[in-house]
């Protein structure tokens, strides 16, 4: 039964170009995401700035450098969900909404990599 789901969910995927291509790129640009985060972060026995507020009283917030590394699943949990759901909007609700949900998806994934640039940047242990 649950074979014959999810071979049906991706002929039905796949007979449509332009939410596979979609779903490709998510997945590539979650991908090359994931490469930059472990790229970027650089072991460190110092403290790494992990998040930015303007509520807080100083604003910027440290914690250990491993923290930085739930950037990069947050990138992929992001990709493997918008993916998910877009397939699932695609079978019930039909094709226009399931463009859009990957769209956004990829806006996330875009916003994640320039917030995630932003905040390794500020201080990046050479």
């Amino acid at each position: 039964m649950l074979k014959k789901t999810i071979t049906h969910i991706f002929t039905e995927v796949f007979a449509n170009r332009y939410i596979a291509t979609l779903s490709i790129a998510l997945t590539l640009l979650s991908v090359a995401f994931i490469i930059y985060i472990a790229i970027a972060v650089r072991p460190s026995d110092l403290q790494l700035v992990t998040h930015y507020t303007a509520y807080g009283v100083t604003q910027l917030y440290r914690s250990q450098w491993w923290y930085l590394l739930s950037f990069a699943a947050v990138g992929a949990l992001v990709a493997f969900l918008h993916i998910a759901i877009a397939l699932k909007i695609f079978l019930t609700k039909g094709h226009p909404l399931a463009i859009l949900y990957l769209w956004v998806g990829i806006g996330v994934v875009v916003f994640a990599w320039v917030t995630s640039f932003s905040i390794i940047n500020i201080w990046s242990p050479l």
